[in-house]
């Protein structure tokens, strides 16, 4: 894989590129990114083998062809009847 020196010339790198202060920030990205990989690739192994589909919340997308969300507070969208 990686020795040590291709370890060091990568940090380097990155330092030059993002800058030392950001380089936090974008370590504490890439964990919570790899958190949600590996959620969503537990819930789909487990749907897989249920044959269920694992219970969360719906995302409701414009292209999914679902009813949009209504009640107090949302205001209705372009091209709803009023």
């Amino acid at each position: 894989m990686f020795g040590i020196s291709e370890i060091a010339i990568l940090i380097i790198v990155a330092v030059v590129v993002f800058g030392a202060r950001r380089l936090p920030e974008l370590a504490r990205s890439a964990g919570q990114s790899a958190r949600i990989l590996k959620s969503e690739a537990k819930a789909m192994r487990s749907e897989r083998a249920s044959g269920h589909p694992a219970p969360g919340p719906r995302v409701i997308r414009a292209d999914d062809g679902g009813a949009a969300p209504s009640g107090p507070g949302t205001a209705p969208g372009p091209g709803t009847p009023r």
